[in-house]
């Protein structure tokens, strides 16, 4: 027996995005301070998706963060591939966010500097993101 469905009920709801206004982030000062909206919201959202490590932190979603620590160690010709996968997985987690791409490794040391342009719903930007590998 399968129950009957409301075809007026179903048909009238509408999928809205809710505003991207939150708080801004000063990072040179590390403080809170006014309001960003638009390219600056997804910028400091970027940001802080691949500075918070996923399941390290109950407060969070399982599928808010990024899972970059784990990579220290490993051979160069798996790390790249590895990186990009997981900056694209911990990105398009979020719906404003369309496409990640282009991306550029650069290697010093024990760091590895990552560049990469994040195609959003309110415009396109580059962001990076330093590793210790």
């Amino acid at each position: 027996m399968t129950p009957k469905v409301n075809e007026e009920l179903a048909n009238t709801f509408v999928r809205l995005s809710l505003p991207s206004k939150t708080y801004r982030l000063d990072r040179e000062k590390n403080r809170i301070y006014g309001f960003c909206d638009g390219v600056e919201a997804v910028k400091q959202a970027v940001y802080k998706a691949l500075l918070t490590e996923r399941y390290a932190w109950v407060i969070y979603s399982w599928n808010y963060g990024s899972e970059l620590n784990g990579l220290f160690g490993k051979q160069m010709t798996t790390i790249y591939p590895e990186v990009k996968r997981r900056i694209e997985e911990a990105l398009l987690q979020d719906d404003r966010i369309k496409k990640v791409g282009d991306f550029s490794f650069e290697k010093t040391r024990n760091t590895l500097h990552v560049t990469f342009t994040v195609e959003s719903t309110v415009g396109v930007f580059e962001s990076e993101v330093n590793l210790n590998v």
